[in-house]
């Protein structure tokens, strides 16, 4: 009875984060089933860390069963990668299950290191000793960490309010590479409520930043498209409006469940042809915009030729317009017009051209 309150007493914090995560996770309207199972799974696998942390910590201490122990430190070792795999499995779009092979790779050599001490071993007094590949745990848990902070930061809108929550979230994480040097053994007891703050912290973010979003494409929505032209009017120098072609005809044809396929296939391909000064919103069932900062004519034509080319990898279509204010003379509003009798005027011609009648 003792270690299991010794375990509650060090953990309680740790358990409070993770049930709280568990109950917003499941009042969270938007994130899908699959989703949101990645997610429980994720908060079981912190949970498991604690545990096993701190039965190592008490065979330590106690100075008994230094074999079960060597189990339980392999298993710690192994468990960073993998939940910070998981992590990037959870929450970085289009991630595969090979997401976890590395982590995978390096937990077999520390279970390798048991026999070995080609990770870690146990000295007489049972202190820690570093094998050759005793830096391997902190490679793993680096490599992880600055891949799944690049992968969020291409996936986001490039606005400072989602970045400052990525980089809080690797900061968090990449402490695991330098406390541990200046803490020791003790930042370890500490390193699992770390991870869940840190986890919890960031989903929180993400929350706030949902209300922001496009539920199905993940673009910048309406809102948060009203809001930033009123804000910000003065620094737009250039704006594009896309039109979907023929997303009446998918529907009909395909079912609703087609055509959103295929307008995330679009909002995908005007995201990457994006730079951090170009925002890309939905506005409207296929109506697209890009608002553009301090843009210049050769920059705005690379922009248009990036998402013609992305487009044309596609079985889609779209039509587009734009307007460029480098001389600041046009108000938004005439930009936005501008934009409009262009994009029009191209599908339009987009539907003369292939004999096609519009279908509203």
């Amino acid at each position: 009875m003792e270690p299991v309150v010794s375990y509650l007493l060090q953990n309680w914090a740790t358990i409070l984060i993770l049930l709280a995560f568990a109950i917003v996770l499941r009042i969270t309207v938007f994130l899908d089933k699959k989703a949101k199972r990645r997610m429980y799974v994720l908060i079981s696998m912190v949970l498991l860390l604690s545990i096993v942390v701190f039965v190592e910590f008490y065979l330590a201490d106690k100075n008994i069963y230094p074999d079960v122990r060597t189990v339980f430190m392999a298993i710690r070792y192994s468990s960073t990668p993998l939940i910070i795999g998981m992590i990037l499995y959870a929450l970085v779009k289009r991630s595969r299950w090979w997401a976890f092979l590395p982590a995978v790779a390096f937990a077999v050599l520390n279970f390798i290191s048991i026999p070995t001490g080609i990770v870690f071993s146990l000295g007489e007094t049972g202190n820690l000793i570093r094998g050759p590949l005793g830096y391997l745990p902190y490679i793993a848990v680096g490599l992880y960490s600055a891949a799944l902070i690049v992968l969020l930061l291409l996936q986001c809108n490039k606005q400072a309010a989602e970045i400052i929550p990525i980089i809080f979230l690797g900061f968090a994480l990449l402490s695991g590479l330098v406390l541990p040097f200046i803490f020791k053994q003790d930042y370890s007891k500490v390193f699992v409520v770390t991870i869940a703050v840190a986890l919890f912290v960031y989903y929180v973010f993400e929350i706030l930043q949902l209300t922001k979003k496009d539920a199905l494409t993940g673009l910048l929505n309406r809102q948060a498209y009203y809001a930033y032209i009123k804000d910000y009017n003065k620094e737009i120098t250039a704006f594009i409006t896309i039109d979907m072609n023929g997303l009446k005809t998918i529907n009909d044809t395909g079912g609703h469940d087609a055509g959103d396929i295929a307008l995330s296939t679009l909002a995908y391909c005007f995201f990457k042809a994006a730079n951090y000064r170009q925002f890309v919103y939905r506005i409207g069932g296929d109506e697209f915009a890009i608002v553009c900062r301090k843009t210049n004519k050769e920059e705005l034509e690379q922009l248009i030729q990036r998402i013609n080319d992305n487009v044309a990898k596609t079985r889609y279509t779209c039509s587009i317009g734009y307007s460029l204010n480098e001389d600041g003379s046009k108000t938004i509003e005439q930009m936005i017009k501008e934009s409009d009798e262009m994009m029009y005027q191209d599908k339009a011609d987009y539907y003369a051209r292939n004999n096609l009648k519009r279908r509203y």
